[in-house]
């Protein structure tokens, strides 16, 4: 019997990285056109993350928390977890956040959204965009095809990215204690893809 250290992260994987992109495959072929609402909700929310406009960052945090729900119940609960038993505890926890999105649109009491401060908002600027504009182009770059790309408001890591992305950029929450609060999820569901990424590629 192998000893505990042996083990590699992926030894833990529950499923080939066939099985995980052709599920993807599969996913973005029932929802479709999903993708077109999601591109011009991804795209919206970049605009209203750079107005200043009153009420633009509870707009924004309600598309949030639309596309949070939507991500947790399509993706994790009715796709991921045919190949993956803690995909349904991934899912409730994006149904968490998007309560959280919702009760920050609903407490929210500034006329006009806060300006974050330069670094800050650079840092969410280049996380947003990545999220919503790159991080598909990325999968083509890595050899998979359309069929197969991550969108943001339909995939959980871009979802993430772009989220901590538009919230740093907007100034939303304004709030230090609230914006960590929110930052625990998107960071949690990245850093289970990465895993899940370096697995398969292991």
């Amino acid at each position: 019997m192998s000893e505990w250290w042996t083990y590699r992260l992926s030894d833990f994987l529950m499923f080939s990285p066939g099985t995980y992109w052709r599920l993807v495959e599969l996913y973005n072929r029932d929802v479709w056109p999903a993708q077109l609402v999601a591109l011009a909700t991804g795209l919206a929310s970049l605009w209203l993350a750079g107005t200043r406009r009153a009420g633009a960052g509870r707009v924004l945090a309600a598309l949030l928390a639309a596309v949070w729900l939507w991500v947790g119940w399509t993706f994790h609960w009715q796709h991921y977890a045919t190949i993956n038993w803690a995909a349904p505890y991934f899912a409730a926890a994006f149904g968490i956040q998007a309560v959280l999105l919702v009760g920050l649109c609903i407490l929210s009491r500034d006329a006009h959204p806060p300006s974050p401060g330069v670094v800050t908002r650079n840092l969410g600027w280049l996380l947003a965009v990545t999220g919503v504009v790159l991080y598909p182009l990325a999968g083509l770059l890595a050899g998979h095809p359309l069929s197969q790309a991550e969108v943001f408001g339909m995939a959980p890591e871009p979802t993430a990215l772009a989220s901590l992305g538009l919230l740093l950029a907007s100034g939303q929450p304004p709030s230090r204690a609230l914006r960590y609060l929110l930052a625990i999820i998107p960071t949690l569901s990245l850093l289970v893809g990465a895993a899940t990424l370096w697995s398969m590629a292991g």
